[in-house]
């Protein structure tokens, strides 16, 4: 297959993109705009490989998707291009509605005209996959799980932004007959995680003897998800999912976010000795505005429809990336020096502001 990837020089895109070089085979084209959280140190290890391409480009610009479009003439797209931080669409919320609505439009009707054109054979076997999130959902109580029947209920700027590109993808399936897939995830974590998001900046802060900020008393859950488990999952979708069906794809690991910070620190404990206990650094800081209170995904229409279950529990897959963050200084020690140091993010603006 050729796929074309949105967003490839992101987190998960990255993930994505080697999953799809290294275990697929794929043939992959990395379509990014580099913001501040695009790497491109992030694919150093598939960058040379035979059947990878990346350009440059933002998805807002119809021409250079149209050109590319024409060009790489793509089996599929798996769409991951969006603003992706809660905490930053609060106080700069214009960008998300910017990349994650008027950019999924773009990108949608570019992929339409290309799937139009393409003779029969083709066009009845291309898909486009719109990935998303479980916030899209809303806050759960004590008790259930978000499924793909749950009712959009979103809390911020962010999460409004990826419900808004979720109806216009689903709109398009229904209106078009453009043959869309979607995925709502729970909280990714892993290697290469940009350091503004929760995991990546509580081990950094903490091998740096910098406070580790915990929002309100720290008891706000989330479902986690290895991202090379989401990324088996996203290339399952993409292809033998159904037509304009959602899928949720979730770990079935849910944590307190202060019990996710303290099982960072006793893992630093004992591979970090140096500066132990790491817990001492735990500083509770003022919530921020719009705080869902739990995420709890039940990913089993993936399970049981496309045989897919994550492979990392939350123990083997913390771990895993306590130790990667511990030898790959290389991939983030100029995004602490020069891009995010580790500041606090997403206090509202004061009104007029």
């Amino acid at each position: 297959m050729r796929i074309l990837v949105t967003g490839g020089a992101g987190f998960i895109g990255s993930a994505v993109c080697r999953h799809l070089l290294t275990e697929v085979g794929a043939e992959v084209l990395n379509v990014d705009k580099l913001t501040y959280a695009g790497n491109l140190a992030s694919l150093r290890d598939i960058d040379n490989r035979p059947g990878y391409r990346f350009v440059r480009a933002d998805i807002c610009d119809r021409p250079a998707m149209d050109a590319l479009f024409a060009d790489f003439q793509p089996d599929g797209v798996m769409h991951l291009a969006a603003e992706s931080h809660v905490d930053r669409s609060i106080t700069g919320s214009g960008a998300f509605v910017q990349t994650n609505i008027v950019g999924t439009f773009t990108l949608l009707e570019a992929a339409r005209a290309y799937w139009q054109g393409l003779p029969s054979e083709r066009e009845a076997s291309f898909r486009f996959l719109n990935v998303s999130t479980d916030e899209v959902y809303g806050s759960l109580g004590d008790d259930g799980l978000f499924t793909e029947a749950t009712p959009y209920d979103p809390s911020s700027p962010y999460s409004a932004s990826k419900a808004a590109a979720d109806h216009l993808a689903s709109a398009w399936a229904r209106t078009y007959g453009f043959p869309v897939v979607l995925s709502n995830c729970s909280n990714n974590y892993g290697p290469y995680h940009f350091p503004e998001k929760l995991i990546p900046l509580v081990i950094l802060n903490a091998l740096h003897g910098k406070p580790l900020p915990v929002y309100g008393d720290g008891g706000n859950i989330r479902d986690w998800l290895y991202v090379d488990d989401h990324a088996r999952a996203l290339h399952l979708i993409l292809t033998r999912g159904r037509i304009g069906e959602k899928y949720n794809v979730g770990g079935r690991n849910e944590r307190k976010n202060i019990d996710v910070v303290r099982q960072i620190c006793a893992i630093l404990d004992q591979l970090s000795p140096a500066g132990q206990p790491h817990d001492r650094l735990i500083t509770f800081v003022k919530d921020r505005p719009g705080h869902d209170q739990r995420y709890a995904i039940d990913a089993a229409k993936l399970e049981t429809e496309l045989g897919w279950g994550a492979r990392e529990t939350f123990e083997t897959g913390v771990e895993k990336t306590v130790r990667w963050y511990l030898e790959n200084e290389w991939w983030w020690r100029p995004l602490r020096d020069s891009v995010y140091a580790g500041e606090r993010l997403g206090l509202a603006p004061a009104a007029g502001a």
